[in-house]
């Protein structure tokens, strides 16, 4: 029931921090040649001119572009070509400093085609050097070094020393960006030579800059700091306050990865003053985004913020729209910090919108990436997927190696949360050899990390450890104290998971250490927590608690909301243990809240059912506590409050106009005992509750008890227990496996598409006897005497697969023999369900046709990965049924081609009753794949989804989904998401829905017998049960009537 330790796996998250690239060609001065043109107006011009270098380089950007668009003007009045060229080059590289490069591509193109004409060699040199500089910006690192060959071309030409060292610089530049360091080096390292031969002091100290930054990337830090140290040097003795600057500011950076934030601080903080001294409102910008990133590390969220919210009213102010972008992103990553996963994705998607526009290829990449790793914080994997693959796909067009290995990496992370161990280690496998080939250093940490935590997923802790011993190697060889807290902390986890909790301890221990000493204050906080966890393990409660408690002190202070709500479930656990039953209930009372509050209404559905998915232990964890202390009915809210909450609030948001209305609040004990009167039924609420077990010396979590409340229509709440520690201690099963192997032992056969058949009624007698022992024989004395009382099932997780009316008792007899059943996804649910029918019944809605399809001409569908599509089989069974179940509502049925997506869709809206009787197909991975095959047409390809159904508005009372597995999809905390939760999303009160794929002939009987029913004005869960048990007498095996449940509202 512990989470687990926040760092277990290494997320490569992107921080934009700054990095400034010298050696760009220098603006152009006016030509002195023309004499012959007027004194005056070529005065008037050149004045005009320098006055656009003099704002320039003062940041004044928009005023420089006014000043040379009027020198310009004038120019071209005048006929001097070469200095028409010269402006045409400096608005050029404005608009590259404005991020608006396909302009500046314009500009510069111009210009060459000018120099080109009067045979400007020098000039055209320089166009194409800056044409190359606006390719870089673009991410378009081919073209870049293209244009840069031709200008080192030209300057070799026509020994222009100068210009062939900035060339030389630039490919280097592109080449680092690529992620082939060597070739970086080898071309600064040439840049460099050029500077000292011609005594070009500004050069070289540019060139010993750019080396460093090579080096950096490299992971070389001592090295990078060596270089960066020497061009700062050279800037001072030369008073270059700008290249000063520069150099203080990329020192910085190099202590940032070192983890030495003290002196990352001293460093950019005498950027800043430099920069605002000298009125470098760019490179202000740059130090105080840098300063918000070294703050972001030190978990002081609330500095790092504010730093970048400066750097960003600048780069808005000076129109910088790079730095809009990389200000806006590292917003992003403070509030993803922060745990407010809104706010982040807000954010990033902003950033991501900017390098868009400005076509910055890179950038988009990274804003990809950090949205990625916010929608992996969420637990909404599949999001995650999309964007990292995104991600990698634009690192891997622009050639960018490094970000192409970060793509992998998070791809890795993601699939290790899913829990495909193989995927990940093949993605880390990959980020691992990028890292090698480039000798990237730190990324090869970071990738033997990753691999470390993937193995230790799959419980080979041997490995584990070895890849780990490997990062931590390579993190104190490179000095990268952050990555060696990280490396120690890891192999703390897994001494843990293998029962060491002494070396456990050690190295967390040690990781604690550095945090402290580098103030890494993120990384404090994990150590204690998992200290905390290592005490707790041990048996040693008293030092648990006292370490959670100072990672929770922590956590607090830094306002790290996610860490918050982990270390309150932690430390509510070990409280537990220690036997301080009433202090464990608060604690864990608050961890709720925190968690709540981190499913904010902004959220959007999926994004808070993902969410729930990883807090929902401690919900369980709670109603344990409360159990121990006998608050029975406490513990009833409770495990009502931890199911079912995102349906509710979309349920409430769409019911109420008023989008400010107050999400309703879980329901009290009298509240819910109101619920099941108003529904005249008998409720029946589930809870699996797992613990913690002493297993071969480690503690393992395994399924434990199975918490059942039973609230009759009188308002009597009572509750029992049943054992599911048998299930793996003697019977070698779980409660989730017993589920799925009852299904699979009555061999259920699908609607034309083949499923395993494997029928053995003896076997499937013992599964449903078996299940039926757990689920309805502890309250087997509570449940109505009459048969026709509804008794309504509330399932949790895998129990919403299980088919109620099949479980048999010792004398065989099956549960819908005794019982009229249906099912809810939560108490609270079948509320707003009768809401949503009384609400129907006053506005009118629902009065209007029924709508019956059947066998539709069959789409193509492709049934499994890789393989073409194929048409689904006919369903003449279907036909019959839906031309029978019409003629008794005197409606004629839609089927073959008329059944198309379009016009089934249109008369939805309006139908009181629907009825498709068709193939289903459900998606387990994200359920609102799930879909209905109808009619395919020149318009879409006939599926109607889950999410298609989520976006309609329907007036419908009942809609009877009469085809395969229609009530299965991604089982979730927050009930199954699929095609039946839509529907009741969409406005329908009632749905039927089958939970496996369903026989067509004897659904066909079925489906018929309920409607004739329910002429007879019977209600829907009696219309139901009486047609399954007439549908027995002919088709006795539960695979032919047991498939479909009623969900929702039964009148």
């Amino acid at each position: 029931m512990r989470y687990p330790k926040l760092y277990l796996t290494v997320v490569t998250l992107i921080l934009g921090i700054s990095q400034p690239i010298p050696n760009l060609p220098p603006l152009f001065q006016p030509s002195q040649v023309l004499a012959q043109t007027p004194a005056d107006r070529k005065a008037e011009a050149d004045r005009l001119f320098d006055q656009g270098i003099e704002q320039y380089q003062t940041s004044q950007v928009e005023a420089a572009l006014q000043s040379w668009q009027q020198a310009l003007i004038i120019y071209r009045e005048i006929k001097d070509r070469k200095n028409e060229g010269n402006a045409l080059g400096n608005l050029g590289s404005a608009y590259n400093s404005l991020g608006d490069y396909t302009k500046a591509i314009d500009f510069q193109q111009q210009r060459l085609a000018i120099a080109r004409e009067i045979k400007d060699r020098l000039g055209e040199g320089n166009a194409l050097g800056n044409l190359g500089n606006a390719y870089y910006y673009l991410g378009n690192y081919t073209k870049a070094i293209d244009f840069q060959q031709q200008r080192l071309a030209i300057a070799r030409e026509i020994k222009d020393r100068l210009g062939e060292g900035a060339a030389l610089g630039n490919l280097g530049s592109a080449y680092n960006s690529l992620g082939d360091y060597t070739k970086a080096i080898d071309f600064h390292s040439s840049s460099l030579a050029i500077a000292r031969e011609i005594k070009d002091r500004l050069g070289e100290g540019q060139s010993l800059g750019n080396l460093g930054n090579a080096y950096y990337y490299l992971g070389d830090y001592t090295k990078a700091i060596d270089f960066h140290s020497s061009s700062l040097a050279i800037a001072r003795e030369i008073k270059d306050r700008l290249g000063e600057g520069q150099s203080l500011g990329n020192l910085g950076n190099a202590y940032y990865y070192l983890g030495d934030y003290t002196k990352a601080i001293d460093f950019h903080s005498s950027s800043l003053a430099i920069a605002r001294e000298i009125k470098d409102r760019l490179g202000e910008g740059a130090a105080l985004g840098n300063l918000g990133g070294v703050y972001n590390s030190l978990g002081d969220y609330t500095k790092a913020i504010d730093f970048q919210q400066q750097r960003l009213a600048i780069a808005r102010e000076i129109q910088d729209r790079k730095g809009e972008g990389q200000s806006l992103g590292n917003l992003g990553l403070a509030y993803y910090y922060l745990g407010d996963y809104t706010k982040a994705i807000d954010f990033c998607s902003s950033s991501l919108a900017i390098a868009r526009e400005i076509q910055d290829r890179k950038s988009e990449g990274q804003s990809l990436g950090n949205l990625g790793n916010a929608y992996d914080a969420l637990g909404d994997y599949t999001k995650a997927i999309d964007f990292h693959s995104s991600s990698l796909a634009i690192a891997r067009e622009i050639q960018d190696r490094k970000g192409e290995g970060d793509a992998l990496g998070n791809l890795g992370i993601v699939y290790n949360y899913l829990g495909d161990y193989t995927k990940a280690i093949d993605f880390h496998s990959s980020s691992l050899a990028i890292a090698r080939e480039i000798q990237d250093r730190k990324g090869e940490g970071v990738a033997l990390g990753n691999l470390g935590s993937a193995y230790h997923s799959l419980g080979d802790y041997t490995k584990a450890i070895d890849f780990h011993s490997s990062r931590l190697a390579i993190a104190r060889e490179i000095k990268d104290r952050k990555g060696e807290g990280a490396a120690l902390g890891n192999l703390g986890n897994a001494y843990h998971s293998l029962g060491d909790y002494t070396k456990a301890i050690d190295f967390h221990s040690s990781s604690l250490a550095i945090a402290r000493e580098i103030k890494h204050r993120l990384g404090e906080g994990q150590s204690l927590g998992s200290l905390g966890n290592a005490y707790h393990s041990l048996g040693d409660y008293t030092k648990a608690i006292d370490f959670h408690s100072s990672g929770l002190a922590l956590a607090r202070e830094i306002q790290d909301r996610s860490s918050e709500g982990i270390l309150l479930n932690n430390l509510g656990l070990t409280l537990y243990r220690q036997g301080n039953i009433s202090l464990a209930e608060s604690t864990l009372l608050a961890g709720i809240n925190i968690y709540e509050s981190l499913r904010g209404r902004e959220l959007k559905d999926s994004e808070k059912v993902s969410i729930f998915e990883t807090q929902r232990n401690t919900y369980a964890l709670l109603q344990k506590v409360l159990l121990a202390q006998n608050q029975t009915d406490t513990a009833l809210e409770i495990a009502e409050r931890g199911r079912g909450r995102a349906f509710v609030e979309l349920l409430a948001s769409r019911l109420s106009p008023d989008n400010k209305t107050q999400f309703p609040t879980s329901p009290t004990i009298a509240e819910i005992k109101q619920i099941a009167k108003a529904q005249n039924a008998t409720l029946i609420q589930y809870s699996i509750t797992p613990d913690d077990f002493k297993i071969q010396g480690k503690l393992q979590n395994k399924e434990s008890e199975l918490y059942i409340w039973v609230i009759k229509p009188t308002g009597e709440v009572t509750f029992r227990k049943a054992d599911l520690k048998p299930l793996w201690q003697k019977e070698n099963t779980t409660l989730a496996q017993l589920v799925t192997t009852s299904r699979q032992s009555i061999g259920a056969r699908g609607r034309g598409i083949l499923v395993k058949e494997d029928p053995d009624a003896a076997k499937a007698k013992q599964k449903f006897r078996r299940l039926h022992e757990l689920l309805i024989e502890p309250i087997a004395d509570l449940l109505p005497s009459n048969e026709n009382e509804r008794v309504i099932f509330v399932p949790q997780r895998e129990l919403f697969l299980v088919p109620f009316p099949a479980l048999q008792d010792e004398e065989g007899k099956y549960l819908i023999e005794k019982h009229t059943v249906l099912t809810a996804p939560s108490i609270q649910v079948l509320d707003l369900t009768r809401q949503q029918r009384m609400g129907n019944g006053k506005s009118g809605v629902g009065k209007g046709e029924v709508l019956v399809v059947g066998n539709p001409t069959m789409p193509k569908v492709v049934l499994e990965p890789g393989k073409p599509a194929q048409q689904l089989s006919n369903l003449k069974w279907a036909e019959k049924e839906a031309k029978d179940i019409a003629a008794l509502f005197k409606t004629q049925a839609l089927t073959g081609n008329q059944a198309t997506k379009a016009a089934t869709v249109q008369q939805m809206t309006q139908a009181r009753i629907i009825h498709l009787a068709t193939h289903g197909l459900f998606d387990d991975v994200r359920g609102l794949g799930s879909a209905i095959a109808l009619a395919p047409s020149s318009q879409d390809d006939g599926l109607l989804t889950a999410e298609d159904i989520f976006d309609m508005k329907l007036n419908a009372d009942l809609v009877v989904l009469s085809a395969c597995d229609t009530g299965r999809g991604r089982v979730t905390g927050d009930g199954v998401i699929g095609l039946s939760r839509s529907l009741i999303s969409a406005g329908v009160p009632s749905v039927i829905v089958s939970l496996w794929a369903v026989d067509d002939n004897s659904t066909s009987v079925l489906m018929t017998e309920f409607y004739q029913n329910l002429q007879q004005n019977v209600d829907k869960a009696t219309a139901l049960r009486n047609a399954m048990l007439n549908t027995m007498k002919t088709h006795p095996d539960p695979k032919h009537w047991a498939a479909f449940t009623l969900i929702g509202e039964s009148e």
